[in-house]
C-alpha cells in the first residue's frame, strides 16, 4: 500500500472479485475527469493519482502527434450489468460472457482501469477492430505506458482476451516497466512476488 492506503496491485480479474470494502475505501480519492475532444462532455471517473498520470501519458502522446482520450473509466456494479445486458441484446449471451466481465469481477470498478479511444484526423476511434488496426500508433503507446505506471493488462497471453486499448496503473514506473520489460501479465507479476 502507498501513504494514500490506495493498494495500486489490487488483484481483479474472472475469478477474483473486488473487495466488497474497496469502493468505501477509494471514494475519497476518486476525481472526475473530462476528455479534451470538442463536444464530448461525458464525465469519467478516476483514483486520482491515476488521472494525473494519464494526463501526463496523454501529453508525452501528443507530443508525439498520437491523441488518446478516454473511453471508460471506473464503473460501478450496475453500469458493468448493463454493458453485459447491453452487449447480449446486440450480440448475444455468449458474446457478451466472452467480452464482459460480470459485475463484481472487473477492473474499472477498481477506480485504476481505463479504456482509451483515438482520435486520428478529427475522428473519435472506439471501436475494438479498429483500435486494434492501429499497430504502430499502439506501439508508441505502448512502449511509454510504464513510464506513467501503466501497464498494458490484457496483452493476449495464456489464452487471454487481447485488449490493445485497457491500461492498468500500478502505482509506479518501477513496477510497470518491471512487469512490461519482462512481458508479464499482472497475474504473473503478482504470483512471482509471492
Amino acid at each position: 500500500k502507498q501513504d494514500n492506503g490506495i493498494n495500486y496491485l489490487i488483484y481483479v480479474n474472472g475469478q477474483n472479485p473486488v473487495d466488497e470494502s474497496w469502493e468505501k475505501m477509494i471514494a475519497p480519492h476518486l476525481v472526475t475527469c473530462t476528455n479534451h475532444f470538442e463536444g464530448d462532455n461525458t464525465e469519467y471517473v478516476l483514483e486520482k493519482q491515476t488521472y494525473e498520470q494519464f494526463e501526463k501519458l496523454r501529453a508525452a502522446l501528443l507530443e508525439e502527434g498520437i491523441r488518446i482520450e478516454l473511453d471508460s473509466a471506473t464503473r460501478t456494479i450496475a453500469k458493468q450489468q448493463a454493458i453485459i445486458d447491453e452487449f447480449t441484446a446486440k450480440f448475444g449471451a455468449e458474446y457478451a460472457r466472452k467480452y464482459a466481465a460480470r459485475p463484481g469481477y472487473s477492473e474499472h470498478h477498481t477506480g485504476l482501469a481505463l479504456d482509451t479511444a483515438l482520435v486520428i484526423d478529427g475522428k473519435y476511434i472506439c471501436d475494438n477492430d479498429e483500435m486494434m488496426a492501429q499497430k504502430e500508433i499502439n506501439e508508441v503507446i505502448w512502449s511509454k505506458l510504464a513510464d506513467y505506471g501503466f501497464i498494458l493488462r490484457y496483452p493476449g497471453k495464456n489464452g487471454g482476451l487481447f485488449e490493445s486499448w485497457h491500461y492498468r496503473y500500478v502505482g509506479s514506473p518501477e513496477i510497470a516497466h518491471e512487469i512490461m520489460d519482462n512481458g508479464l501479465t499482472l497475474d504473473e507479476y503478482l504470483a512471482m512476488k509471492k
